[in-house]
Parts: structure tokens; C-alpha cells; sequence
């Protein structure tokens, strides 16, 4: 078993495969694709400020240490490069505002053969990561990393991977596969007033279903050496990490216990990629049927993330005796970077009317600090919006074909029924999508932004249900450039 000790600082860098790119989006070409990978602890040693609830929370101990894992991408034909990737999974929140930048200009010099434009990184968004932007909590000035100091300590960690994994990439095969577990439940109670709560209670008289669809695919992607040894993997399942949200302790959450599980029956230098799909109205925690659930939980004698885990990785097993019969060491890899322009969600009069106070409400009260910079964002989007000043929401997409399947980032909490659209459109076998390859802010369903409550009201959207389907059609025309019909 890999051991990540918080104080501290190891990666470990492992050998992989060669998949293959594209020339024209008319010619594709099998090649030599080769990869390398790499994975360090990003858990300070001291005691860090908690991201993901409105309040402080301040980690002073480590359940579980949080981590990043690089998996680099290029694939030949001969001596000459056709295209190329790094991929970085990180048990974070998100991938705040300037991470990537940090990053990218620190691997710049180091890697003159890569285009850093190529690199991407995503978070789990395990709400016991560090916090990396400033002012949205009070901290005290010493005794705890500040965020500006967490964020260069991150993007040291990242960049020194990113580098090791790109320079270990040698020859190998990669295969995928589809298994199926129950982790995620859309958390949005429905009423018969029409209206949507984000957990909310599902004993009420007043309460008619839960709101939107659930994906409980389990798609993988699977490494070999070229002497045939699994060395990596990427796991893509629909649902946050955030079974232990509310703790104020460092923690991967459900991720940590799938590695350790995994580890220990391939080999403890595994490195296992998180890929958090579709799934801003998803969640592990459960919505109804909880004193049975707890039951045979208890019965099995396992804690609530062993139990995710166990199913996480029972589905992982389906897929892997799938993968491991078809390895392609000569996959198509295309890697295609686009900036786009999502519509910004418009604020209302009737909305902004109640945002100020709401504000107003709120100013005295130092406790609630992260409140009211919550509601302030979309007070000062109206203004803009009144001034004439909005303009599109930039996202930057990354698609990227390997063999059969495909892969797609956004930067969102994206409502699982836009992933749903993405994979039933896409010209792909398999198709794997990645949120939180970004700041993240919730796009809502049509369905949702209608039933109103936390994550589908203007304070929890920069973009709304329009910018999600501009998001979908975009990604999708993406996806069918990779894969032309003549």
C-alpha cells in the first residue's frame, strides 16, 4: 500500500502505455501511444483551513490524506508527435480560479516538448480539501497555511508530477470497460407545490419524488507496461466525493478507500485517477430507505465509505475483465483544447430585490461572512448586467478521443441530465465526462432552475439551464469532429 505521510513530500512515477492521435479530423491513424504517471501527497503539514461549508472549519489531524495523480499521454508515429496529454486528478473541492495557470507556467521550462495547453486538471470535490482562495473565510493570520500559500504549495506538488509523469511515459496498452454500482442519489426532494430542496425531507405529506435521473455507470479506463502489468487506471463514476463533508479533518473521502482496496490486491504503486462525472444534483448521501440501508450496512460490518467502496470497486472488477481482454497498444489519441462561451445566468429585479436584503440582513454578523459574499456575487452580476457589461462565460473544453472511447471536461457542477444527453449523443462507444476541471458552479436542469432551492437558484449558477445546453451541443459537436462519418 502506497503510504502518503502529510509531512511529506514523495511522488512516485510509473511506466505506462501508448495510445494514438489524430492528423485532420478526416485522417485518423493508429500509432504508438506512450504514457507515464505519478502521484504525490498535496496534504500540508500543518493545520490547513477546510473548504466546502459556509463556515470556518479549521483541520488540525488527517483521516485520510488528500492526493494528486498525474497520467501523461503521447501518442508517435516514428520519431514524430501527433498529440499529447497530461491529465491531473486531485482530491480537491475544485480547481479554483489560477491553479491551472500556476501550474502550467511552472511545467512550461521544464517540459519544452509539451504543450502546456494540453494540461488539465480535475478535483473530486471531497469538501475536506484545503481552502485556496482568499477572503472567503475568517482565519486567523498565524498557525493556520493561508489559502495563497495552500495554492503555491499545490501547484509546487502538481507541477513537479505533471513533469514526472511526462518523463516516465514509455510504450504500453490501454483498454476500457463499463461496471455498475449504486453510489450516487439525485439530493433534490420534490414538493407538490412545485418547488425543490436540496436535501430535503422525504417524510412529508407534501413530498411527491425525487427530482432527476441517477447514472450509476462505472466507467473505467485500464493501463498496462509493455511487460503487461496494470500500472494505472482511471475510474469516471457520477457522484461527488462528499460522504464525509461536515468533518473537520483532512480527508479523500470514498477515493482514499477504493485506492487502499485496489492497492492492496495490484500492487501498492497502482496509480488510481478520480474522474467525478455529471453530478451537481448527485450525492452519496442517502434520501430514503436509510434505516434499512444502515441496517445491512451494519450487518456487513463495514463503515459508510468502506461500503461506497465496496461497491465502487466490485463495479471496477466487471470492467476490468472486460478491459483486460481487448489492449490496444495502437488507439487513436486526439486531443482537442477549444475555449467556448456559455450565456451568463441573468438576475432578475425580483431577485436582487431580495438578494440586498438578504446582504443587509447579514452584514453584522461576522459568522456568516461566506453567506454574504455568496449573495454579493449575483447582487454584482446584476450591476454589470444593468451596466451593459456582461459577457460570455469562458470555459475552456477539453475533448479527447482514445480509441473507442471518449473523454470530456467542464469546469462545473454539471446536473447529471446534461452528462446523461453527452453520452447518449456522443458518436463514442463509451464516452466519460469530468467535472470540475475548473472553479465549479452549479449548472442546473430546466427542471431544476423551475423547482428553485440551493443549486438551481441564481446565487449557485454563473451559468444557467441555457449555458448548460450550449455546454452539451457544443461538447457533442466537439465529439462528432472526432469521429467522421466518411
Amino acid at each position: 500500500m502506497v503510504s502518503f505521510a502529510p509531512q511529506s513530500y514523495r511522488y512516485y512515477a510509473f511506466v505506462c502505455i501508448a495510445v494514438l492521435n489524430v492528423l485532420p479530423a478526416d485522417r485518423l491513424t493508429a500509432s504508438e501511444l506512450h504514457l507515464g504517471g505519478a502521484t504525490t501527497s498535496i496534504t500540508p503539514d500543518g493545520p490547513v483551513a477546510l473548504s466546502g461549508q459556509m463556515h470556518t472549519r479549521i483541520a488540525r489531524s488527517v483521516d485520510s490524506p488528500v492526493t494528486a495523480t498525474a497520467l501523461a499521454l503521447e501518442s508517435r508515429e516514428g520519431d514524430m508527435v501527433l498529440d499529447q496529454a497530461i491529465m491531473v486528478s486531485c482530491d480537491l473541492v475544485a480547481i479554483r480560479e489560477g491553479i491551472l495557470e500556476m501550474v502550467r507556467q511552472r511545467i512550461q521550462d521544464r517540459l519544452p516538448g509539451f504543450d502546456v495547453s494540453k494540461l488539465v486538471m480535475n478535483a473530486t470535490h471531497t469538501h475536506t480539501a484545503p481552502v485556496m482562495r482568499e477572503g472567503v473565510y475568517d482565519l486567523p493570520a498565524e498557525g493556520v497555511m493561508q489559502p495563497s500559500e495552500y495554492a503555491e504549495f499545490l501547484a509546487d506538488r502538481v507541477a513537479d508530477i505533471a513533469v514526472s509523469a511526462w518523463q516516465s511515459r514509455q510504450p504500453g496498452s490501454v483498454g476500457w470497460g463499463l461496471g455498475h454500482a449504486v453510489v450516487a442519489h439525485n439530493r433534490r426532494s420534490t414538493y407538490s407545490d412545485g418547488t425543490a430542496q436540496m436535501y430535503g425531507a422525504t417524510n412529508r405529506a407534501d413530498f411527491r419524488g425525487i427530482e432527476g435521473y441517477e447514472d450509476h455507470g462505472v466507467e473505467v479506463l485500464c493501463f498496462w507496461d509493455g511487460q503487461g502489468k496494470l500500472i494505472a487506471t482511471a475510474i469516471n463514476i457520477a457522484c461527488p466525493s462528499q460522504e464525509v463533508e461536515g468533518g473537520s479533518a483532512v480527508n479523500a473521502d470514498f477515493w482514499h478507500t477504493v485506492r487502499q482496496s485496489l492497492r492492496a490486491k495490484y500492487g501498492d504503486e497502482l496509480l488510481v485517477l478520480a474522474w467525478t462525472g455529471a453530478a451537481g444534483d448527485q450525492s452519496p448521501h442517502l434520501m430514503f430507505r436509510k434505516d434499512a440501508e444502515e441496517r445491512m450496512r451494519k450487518l456487513r460490518g463495514l463503515t459508510r465509505l468502506e461500503e461506497l467502496s465496496r461497491r465502487i470497486v466490485a463495479a471496477w472488477e466487471e470492467a476490468y475483465a472486460g478491459a483486460s481482454q481487448e489492449r490496444h497498444a495502437d488507439a487513436v489519441l486526439v486531443h482537442k483544447v477549444k475555449t467556448i462561451d456559455l450565456p451568463e445566468r441573468m438576475v432578475t429585479r425580483d431577485e436582487v430585490f431580495a438578494l440586498r436584503a438578504k446582504v443587509a440582513d447579514l452584514s453584522n454578523d461576522p459568522t456568516k461572512k461566506t453567506w454574504r459574499f455568496w449573495h454579493q456575487s449575483a447582487i454584482d452580476r446584476f450591476e454589470r448586467q444593468q451596466a451593459e457589461e456582461l459577457r460570455p462565460f469562458q470555459m475552456e473544453l477539453h475533448v479527447i478521443r482514445l480509441g473507442d472511447i471518449a473523454i470530456a471536461t467542464n469546469q462545473f457542477e454539471l446536473f447529471t441530465d446534461f452528462g446523461i444527453e453527452m453520452k447518449a449523443r456522443s458518436p463514442a462507444l463509451q464516452t466519460f465526462i469530468i467535472q470540475l476541471a475548473g472553479p465549479g458552479t452549479y449548472i442546473p436542469s430546466q427542471r431544476a432552475a423551475r423547482g428553485g432551492g440551493y443549486s438551481a437558484i441564481v446565487e449557485s449558477n454563473h451559468v444557467g439551464p441555457e449555458g448548460g445546453q450550449a455546454l452539451t451541443d457544443q461538447t457533442v459537436e466537439v465529439l462528432g469532429s472526432l469521429w467522421p462519418t466518411n
